[in-house]
């Protein structure tokens, strides 16, 4: 598969790429940008094309633990 070819993406994911353009074109980006944009969202929100679910790793971002409890000792 060529670099650049879409092939591999769900159709949710080139009507969210789409849809991402649509509004960089609307702020005034220019096409070209405003396309490499949209697909660098996509890949970042989704992890790339389709991939098959068994076996793949969570995200980074969902093993992350929250570190905002503090210790409630008055000083």
């Amino acid at each position: 598969m060529p670099r650049g070819d879409k092939g591999a993406y769900t159709d949710k994911q080139k009507r969210q790429a789409e849809h991402i353009e649509e509004g960089y074109e609307k702020k005034g980006v220019s096409k070209k940008t405003a396309e490499k944009r949209a697909w660098a969202t996509v890949n970042k929100e989704s992890g790339g094309g389709k991939k098959s679910g068994s076996g793949r790793k969570k995200s980074s971002a969902s093993k992350k633990k929250s570190s905002s409890k503090k210790s409630s000792r008055k000083g």
